[in-house]
């Protein structure tokens, strides 16, 4: 059984070693080990990746064993992750398809290993898609009125089909504390790097305006300020006063797709941590 196992504790003379010990005597073979060390904080961050082949290991026995032995002592907080349990995703939608098309496709391909339960959408637009995908779909409108309604609806379908965490995949609809605190660092999202200097609903324009010599995308965790969470992902392109606004736009999705299935595979793989608002992402 091959596991990941995601370590976070004050930083210690030797604990690498005692944790890499304690694997060994479990049965364990550590086939990748990744660690940082948060000077400022004086935090220690550590990814390990071991395979375990005695019949006789168990998940259950093992996180017991771990948390009396050393997370107690340590100070530890951590979790274990099998490949054999795939996360299972959620992915929210509005009208634009750049990005969905993009993540079906990698999971079509297998690129991604995940569980896609369903889709949701404050729109009908993007139905066929997840018809095409052989996806359920579920159109929860969402109005100033009926916010609260809708979210209702969003929660009970996450929690009927014990969701990981979500995607949203240019959702255009802010995601309330009530939805982001059932999923503390699990819902994702992308935007263009200009905000906050060219927020609003033409970013674009607003840069080929200003005559910018790049533009980017971003994919974080969402948090209740708005756009200001923890970054997982990020990148640019560069751009001239050759290109039009429809360049700058196209260029743009491009990058957002991108950057974005790059932001959930990093998740899914189990390679990013959170502290203080900010992300260590394990090579």
């Amino acid at each position: 059984m091959k596991t990941t196992i995601l370590i976070h504790c004050p930083d210690q003379s030797g604990l690498i070693c005692t944790v890499t010990g304690f694997i060994h005597t479990q049965g364990g073979n550590i086939i990748y080990i990744d660690q940082h060390v948060d000077k400022e904080s004086g935090e220690l961050f550590m990814r390990l990746e071991s395979e375990f082949s005695s019949d006789e290991f168990t998940i259950d026995n093992f996180k017991s064993v771990f948390d009396n032995t050393l997370a107690k002592k340590f100070q530890i907080k951590w979790s274990i992750h099998t490949d054999e349990i795939k996360p299972k995703m959620a992915l929210f939608v509005s009208k634009y398809n750049h990005c969905l098309y993009d993540l079906l496709s990698r999971f079509n391909s297998g690129e991604l290993a995940v569980d896609i339960p369903f889709i949701i959408s404050n729109h009908k637009d993007l139905g066929f898609i997840a018809e095409q995908f052989q996806i359920p779909f579920y159109h929860i409108p969402v109005t100033k009125d009926t916010k609260i309604e809708a979210e209702t609806k969003q929660l009970e379908l996450l929690k009927e089909y014990e969701i990981d965490f979500i995607v949203l995949a240019r959702y255009m609809q802010i995601v309330t504390s009530r939805v982001i605190n059932e999923f503390p660092n699990r819902i994702i999202n992308i935007h263009h790097s200009f905000l906050p200097a060219f927020a609003g609903a033409k970013p674009y324009h607003a840069a080929y305006k200003r005559g910018v010599k790049i533009i980017g995308a971003t994919g974080h965790y969402v948090t209740e300020e708005l756009d200001a969470g923890p970054i997982i992902e990020q990148d640019t392109t560069a751009v001239t006063h050759t290109h039009s606004i429809q360049d700058f736009v196209a260029k743009g999705r491009d990058l957002e797709k991108i950057v974005l299935s790059r932001a959930v595979k990093l998740h899914v793989m189990r390679k990013t941590m959170v502290y203080n608002n900010k992300t260590v992402v394990f090579s």
